[in-house]
């Protein structure tokens, strides 16, 4: 089956470099992905696949139905751009103004149609259904995986039974082209954005005896909450806290009511989360108030850790093994970025893995939320064929 899939996804790949171009000309945020879910549905009926449109707002569900019955792998792709301004002077760049596929979401989609065309092909050598899952929204809090969930893409779908496992892969450009990289349990992490209003009495900067200095109580509550990770959390579990923004709007003599501050907190463990947003404000607040100031503490929860199911990461890597050889498969550690598949992977059995994207010959690696971002297109060959055995090869079995 390896063979014809290899043979399957070569024929399959100019359309799939194509599709990727045609998405990354026409980015769209997130639930305004109305013209990337209309390329979709109408790509996957030109290969014969009914999709069910409107799912989550924008997203798009669709099932390739094998010969022989059995149980239902799902694969998704998510489809919604960020709001970044492109420089990477490509012929096919974004031709929305601000707007930017800097996180490799054209590169997704394209490749889970490049699948289900291989996958359709190969119909009749299936035992079970495919779901191919196009999610919207995965760069908003709290995402569309969530809202997918809820319009029930984890249960019975379009006379198909729920998915036992699901898979789904992430460009990576510090990665060689080509190359796959898998791990086993947790992976990613979580992500909550955290909000502070430190409130005092602003005035002349010349007299800071009658006034609440916000500046100064900021600025001790910003190092009072780097002892939030150095000595609260437990030993062996990562985390990191991070502010990116602070907003004084005084002068050089003028002392303001208030700084706004806002940050990121990211662990790799769901118990200590949540006990380190209670140690978040306590420490704000108490700090704050210790300048006669006020700190209002606000923590928008967002994507909970990605864990990989051991039994799924471990086939995700055999089959990565057999398609492409050991020497291009890499053992990945944890990685603090986020992602919402982490929703599907706590209510069943599943793996995110990623797909190297980055030219060696460039010599320059441009990461991913950059405005120079780019992808190996060869990569896409790689990346769909693997799409495609990690279906086949799940209900071959």
């Amino acid at each position: 089956m390896l063979d014809r899939i290899h043979a399957l996804t070569d024929d399959a790949f100019p359309e799939v470099v194509r599709l990727r171009r045609a998405l990354h000309r026409r980015p769209e945020l997130a639930f305004q992905e109305h013209e990337t879910a209309a390329l979709i549905a109408r790509t996957l009926r030109e290969i014969g696949i009914e999709p069910i449109e409107g799912v989550a707002r924008t997203g798009v569900v669709a099932h390739i139905e094998g010969a022989q019955p059995g149980p239902t792998v799902a694969l998704r792709a998510d489809i919604d751009a960020l709001p970044i301004t492109e420089a990477t002077g490509l012929d096919f760049a974004s031709e929305i103004d601000g707007r930017m596929h800097a996180c490799g979401h054209d590169a997704h989609t394209a490749m889970l149609l490049g699948a289900a065309q291989v996958l359709h092909a190969l119909r009749a050598d299936l035992a079970g259904t495919v779901r191919l899952v196009f999610q919207p929204s995965e760069e908003k809090a709290r995402g569309g995986a969530s809202v997918m969930i809820k319009d029930g893409v984890l249960g019975p779908m379009g006379g198909h039974g729920g998915p036992e496992r699901i898979f789904g892969q992430h460009v990576f450009p510090e990665l060689p082209a080509g190359t796959l990289g898998v791990r086993a349990g947790t992976f990613m992490a979580s992500a909550d954005e955290v909000y502070l209003t430190v409130r005092g009495t602003g005035g002349h900067a010349a007299a800071p005896h009658l006034l609440i200095d916000t500046v100064l109580a900021q600025a001790h509550v910003l190092t009072a909450l780097q002892a939030v990770v150095a000595r609260n959390r437990p030993p062996g579990v990562p985390s990191i806290l991070s502010f990116g923004r602070v907003q004084a709007d005084g002068a050089t003599n003028v002392l303001p009511d208030e700084v706004r501050i806002a940050g990121t907190f990211r662990s790799m463990d769901e118990d200590w989360r949540f006990r380190a947003h209670d140690v978040i404000r306590r420490t704000a607040e108490k700090t704050a108030e210790a300048f006669g100031a006020t700190c209002e503490v606000e923590i928008v929860v967002g994507y909970p850790v990605l864990r990989n199911d051991d039994a799924a990461a471990a086939f995700a890597r055999e089959t990565a093994v057999a398609l492409v050889g050991a020497d291009r498969v890499v053992d990945l550690p944890m990685w603090y970025a986020s992602e919402d598949f982490a929703f599907y992977t706590k209510q069943i059995p599943g793996a995110f893995t990623v797909l190297g994207v980055g030219n060696e010959a460039e010599g320059i690696t441009h990461g991913l939320h950059t405005p120079r971002m780019t992808v190996d297109e060869e990569a896409l060959r790689t990346g769909t064929g693997f799409l495609a055995a990690l279906a086949a090869r799940q209900l071959a079995e």
